[in-house]
């Protein structure tokens, strides 16, 4: 059990200054700041990343996906979600964008809506050149 636990994280609870050091993410904490982002995106593509910081997987996929990113800032907004934490957050995005909640969740929203969403590995696969 010990393994297990080493291995994904067991109940501990992942600090954001940890978790969120390798790229410049902005917590979206309030539906205001929803609201924004969706407003932002007529201009800039915004990327929401929703994370639960109690489940392995979400968290392996996030540093691969934090590996992975190499955008420039001016190409997108990174915006970061703790699901369990910010619930409210996560409702209001499944109901403003019409998107079924999943976690670990990327959604990238453009001129207001959605135009890709992915959870768990295929978050990995999408190409977020087609976006910028």
């Amino acid at each position: 059990m010990g393994f297990i636990k080493k291995l994904f994280g067991g109940d501990k609870v992942i600090e954001e200054s940890e978790e969120l050091g390798k790229v410049s993410w902005c917590a979206l904490t309030t539906v205001e700041q929803l609201n924004e982002l969706k407003e932002a995106s007529q201009t800039k593509p915004q990327l929401i990343f929703k994370h639960s910081t109690r489940c392995g997987v979400s968290r392996m996929v996030l540093r691969q996906f934090e590996g992975a990113y190499g955008f420039p800032e001016e190409d997108f907004d990174l915006n970061f979600l703790d699901l369990l934490n910010y619930r409210e957050v996560s409702n209001a995005i499944s109901s403003m964008f019409q998107v079924m909640h999943q976690s670990p969740q990327l959604l990238v929203i453009k001129n207001g809506v959605v135009v890709a969403h992915a959870s768990h590995s295929a978050i990995l696969e999408l190409n977020l050149n087609d976006y910028v």
